[in-house]
């Protein structure tokens, strides 16, 4: 570890704020990759009908939410299994109720388009036009357009070969056009939060005080806002997914939640994360001894293996790292055990 930890909680605090953190760290800024689609993946999981009431209201009042919603990612991994870049996109299909309908369901086709593709259309088109196919019942097909280029926007694929045309028009929501961080985190509607954050982590990508300040808002805004503790934990998971921070200010924001949830008296996210910096610890430790043992003998028992993974207690595993630098060989460091 480079920064201590001391170092990073160096910040200047007033009634539990944090301020701006330390000049030096601010000069040290880089660009911060972000994994916009696996964060997706799970808003939609989650929170599939608050999605739909920002960004497609009119497509949300026609759904019976009560009758439940089913997701057929594994029926749609087979639809669409030869396309060459399906696995970089985030794509839902989900089985929805009509409000209007009796007993009539309709399959919603949505993806997540974080960058912009010249492709996107015609892929929707042949998606479309596959699920379709296969289950003989009305498709509904969105695009939800997260990138950075308020220029781009397709609406429809269209194709004419002498005379024969064929046209597709699908539905369009641009994150862009929804709304400012700020508005969006402030609507109390959880996948507004996640908005919010995806354009956060756009707007910081080469600022790592401006995330910080970013990130620790949207988290606060979790509590104000009056979510409850599971879309609290949920949220914050997926806050902390897409505003990545480099270790100085990421200590300094685990101090600023840490004392956050003291003045609420409400210690969700504290509480989980001191049990995963416990295993993290564990895990760590496990790790060393056997690379320790690697370095040493090459190669590690796979039964030795095992049960050096089972060690929990981690007074006993730094006793073994020690005896995986000083026994003579691999031996007398299993007699350790």
């Amino acid at each position: 570890m480079f920064f201590s930890e001391a170092a990073a909680r160096g910040c200047a605090r007033d009634n539990n704020i944090f301020f701006d953190p330390p000049g030096a760290f601010a000069e040290h800024s880089v660009e911060m990759s972000t994994d916009y689609d696996g964060a997706w993946k799970e808003a939609l999981e989650f929170y599939l009908h608050p999605f739909l009431e920002i960004a497609f209201p009119d497509i949300s009042a026609r759904i019976e939410w009560s009758a439940g919603v089913e997701f057929l990612d594994k029926e749609l991994q087979e639809i669409v299994r030869d396309s060459e870049l399906g696995k970089q996109r985030v794509d839902k299909l989900a089985k929805l109720r009509r409000l209007d309908g009796g007993d009539e369901w309709v399959l919603l086709h949505a993806e997540i388009q974080s960058q912009p593709d010249p492709g996107l259309p015609l892929r929707l088109y042949q998606y479309h036009h596959r699920i379709a196919d296969r289950y003989q019942h009305p498709v509904v097909t969105l695009a939800f357009l997260a990138d950075e280029d308020p220029a781009w926007r397709p609406t429809h694929y269209e194709s004419e070969t002498w005379g024969c045309r064929v046209r597709f028009d699908f539905l369009v929501a641009k994150l862009l056009n929804l709304g400012t961080v700020e508005s969006l985190a402030a609507g109390g509607n959880p996948a507004g939060i996640v908005m919010a954050a995806h354009l956060a982590a756009q707007q910081t990508r080469r600022d790592d005080a401006g995330r910080f300040g970013r990130k620790k808002e949207l988290v606060r805004q979790l509590y104000e806002r009056g979510f409850s503790r599971k879309d609290i934990l949920e949220l914050f998971r997926l806050i902390d997914w897409l505003l990545v921070l480099p270790e100085p200010f990421e200590l300094a924001f685990r101090q600023d939640v840490e004392d956050y949830e003291k003045e609420k008296a409400m210690p969700y996210i504290t509480s989980i994360e001191r049990i995963g910096r416990q295993e993290g610890r564990q895990e760590a430790q496990r790790g060393a001894v056997i690379e320790a043992l690697e370095l040493r003998f090459a190669r590690v028992p796979e039964g030795l293996r095992e049960e050096i993974g089972s060690i929990t207690d981690p007074s006993k595993l730094q006793a073994l790292f020690r005896a995986a630098i000083r026994c003579p060989d691999i031996e007398a460091f299993a007699q350790e055990l």
